[in-house]
């Protein structure tokens, strides 16, 4: 009988909704997302950070005015999308109505309610490793050259949207190599669907091997910079906590793709996650790579805890309703780490609640009074209009030989995002991808330049005929509180080369440009 995809549909329906629902306007945009989006201004086969399907999805947003609901529509649309398919995957491995809900609530209350709120490459990578897992499930039950082929696309997509995706495709082919589907590697539709993600690829990756490979220079970078602050035993800590409210779930799922004979079939699914958190270990991954790895996991442990349950009718009717309401009743105590439904002066005095879970702290390795991403989500509106003030309040004559120069990537998106609508500069950085976007000088040179720094260099006033202080961000919760607005007027000589120069050295340690 052919499964009744209503449910899948339901879920999908309220995962989107929660996402809006369920969001404090109290908070901005993220750090990351405004980068993401300047993106969209600069369209191009790669970018010194991440592949180009980001850019597309934000030159959209853009093109639809730019507003928070566009903004947010892609990871909520990733994540409905997302869900779907892990309901559809429990009815492919035997479980009913009962195991999509349990499947489908342990996804909507777990990690994913947050990762699927920010904009990031993140969401869809969850969306593609969890459709080609389940294209492994349909190829098991059904071996028709399509499911290879739509792997083929979908990989050549997520390979657009992340390069972690490698990861997927090597453990994908580590699982095959230790299964009986490893004749799958000796037919043509499997090297016909390999050749489809390299072809989608290509243009991507002909991009860095032209410009000597700036993914390597971006990983040195996130190594010395975070990375290094990521040990073995923080990393499976935050397995257990990030997916703490379906632990049950998954762990039987993976037990049972591994371990079960009647899905001896399958096994290459689980061994896809037993690979992928192997490399993530070894490599000192952060914690959220592997959460593309779960959502299948959820399926399996949900379809097999009711096929278990349904041979013991007595403990059924007892764990069955039990089993369903733990992820609700386990997500109330953390929900406003899920959705930020709470304003910034509530999650101060609830942090305490939360730092021996870890997530207070940051990149930095410290703990803080927000999470790390909360504190990203603040002071960025602020910066951006007294920005903006501070350009007006120039004379108009003098306004387009202004260079508005910030210290990062979070600053200068910030600034484009809240003044897109206005006539402004587009603020620039030496920070990320950037370096491509920075404006030719005037004749002459720039009379003003408005620095946007969290830390300024001391002896920056040497450089200026006058430099003096025109605006701060004081929100109290925001990571970039304390950073200044800085306006110069007739820049040296000395300082007009050491940007140049500046520019060049930060481009050529990317690589080749």
């Amino acid at each position: 009988m052919k499964e009744s995809r209503v449910l899948p549909v339901l879920l999908a329906s309220v995962k989107f909704a929660s996402g809006y629902l369920l969001a404090s306007r109290a908070y901005e945009l993220h750090r990351d997302e405004y980068l993401y989006l300047d993106y969209g201004r600069h369209l191009a086969w790669g970018y010194l950070e991440v592949p180009p399907l980001t850019a597309l999805q934000s030159w959209v947003t853009l093109a639809l005015g730019g507003s928070w609901f566009w903004v947010k529509f892609w990871p909520l649309l990733w994540g409905s999308l997302t869900i779907y398919v892990v309901g559809r995957a429990v009815q492919r491995l035997g479980g009913g109505p009962w195991a999509v809900a349990l499947a489908g609530l342990s996804f909507l209350l777990g990690a994913y309610a947050r990762l699927n709120f920010l904009f990031q490459p993140n969401s869809f990578e969850v969306l593609a490793f969890t459709a080609m897992c389940y294209w492994l499930i349909r190829y098991v039950q059904e071996p028709a050259p399509r499911w290879l082929y739509a792997t083929g696309v979908l990989l050549g997509l997520a390979l657009l949207n992340k390069y972690s995706a490698l990861f997927f495709g090597a453990a994908l082919v580590g699982a095959l190599l230790l299964t009986p589907l490893r004749q799958v590697l000796a037919t043509r539709a499997f090297w016909l669907g390999a050749g489809l993600a390299l072809l989608l690829w290509l243009p991507n990756l002909s991009w860095q091997v032209g410009h000597g490979l700036p993914f390597r220079h971006h990983m040195r970078l996130l190594h010395d910079s975070q990375l290094v602050n990521v040990t073995v035993a923080g990393f499976w800590k935050s397995q257990l906590v990030m997916n703490l409210g379906s632990l049950w779930v998954w762990v039987a799922g993976l037990l049972a793709l591994l371990l079960r004979p009647a899905w001896r079939p399958y096994r290459a699914v689980g061994l896809v996650y037993v690979g992928a958190l192997l490399l993530l270990t070894l490599l000192h991954g952060k914690d959220y790579y592997a959460l593309a790895y779960y959502p299948i996991l959820l399926a399996a442990g949900a379809a097999w805890w009711e096929q278990w349950l349904s041979s013991r009718p007595r403990l059924g009717r007892v764990l069955r309703p039990v089993l369903l309401v733990l992820p609700v009743a386990l997500s109330i105590r953390i929900l406003p780490l899920l959705f930020t439904i709470e304003p910034p002066t509530s999650m101060l005095a609830l942090g305490q609640r939360y730092q021996k879970l870890g997530v207070l702290r940051w990149e930095d390795g410290r703990d803080h009074p927000l999470p790390q991403d909360y504190a990203d989500m603040l002071g960025w509106r602020e910066l951006a209009d007294k920005t903006r003030a501070a350009y007006e309040a120039l004379p108009a004559a003098a306004r387009a030989r202004t260079l508005i120069l910030t210290a990062n990537y979070g600053q200068a998106g910030a600034i484009n995002y809240y003044n897109r609508h206005r006539t402004l500069p587009l603020a620039n950085s030496f920070n990320g991808s950037y370096l491509f976007w920075q404006p030719a000088p005037p004749a002459g040179g720039w009379e003003h330049i408005l620095f946007v720094d969290d830390a300024p260099k001391a002896d920056l006033a040497h450089h200026f005929r006058s430099l003096r202080r025109v605006g701060e961000v004081r929100n109290p919760y925001a990571r970039e509180r304390g950073t200044v607005i800085l306006l110069g007027t007739h820049p040296d000589v000395i300082l007009r080369n050491y940007a140049q120069q500046e520019h060049r050295r930060q481009l050529a340690a990317w690589g080749q440009f």
